[in-house]
């Protein structure tokens, strides 16, 4: 459980920074266009921090932490956010810089997938713990 705590805690801090750094380059470049930075703050938040702080619950009150496959699912899921979450930062710095490469969209859909399918691995371990 304590795995979960310091992700949780990782993530928070995280998300933090990328929130001040979206702030900060943008500023710094008088950038005033759209770029995924701005979206990079939430996700961090949310998909790794709140996340994660569900999961600490989660195996605190039904020890989902205990399963046989629940390491494989922590690097699964985790996998799936850096992915997600380096691919919005990277194309987010191209557009400030004003470029973009074409294919950081499928990459950070592969991450969005990864996600998906450790969510649902989530699920199926909450529910081998409930029933």
């Amino acid at each position: 459980m304590k795995k979960l705590y310091y992700t949780s805690f990782f993530y928070a801090v995280l998300g933090l920074i990328a929130g001040v750094a979206y702030r900060e380059i943008t500023k710094l470049s008088s950038f005033s266009g759209q770029t995924v930075l701005v979206a990079l703050h939430t996700h961090i938040l949310v998909l790794g921090f709140l996340f994660f702080t569900v999961a600490l619950i989660l195996a605190k009150v039904f020890q989902v932490h205990e399963a046989k496959s629940f390491g494989g699912w922590y690097i699964v899921y985790n996998l799936g956010l850096i992915i997600t979450i380096s691919t919005m930062a990277i194309r987010g710095m191209l557009q400030i810089s004003g470029s973009d490469i074409s294919f950081l969209p499928h990459i950070a859909g592969l991450g969005h997938t990864i996600l998906a399918a450790g969510i649902i691995w989530l699920l199926a371990l909450l529910r081998k713990r409930i029933l």
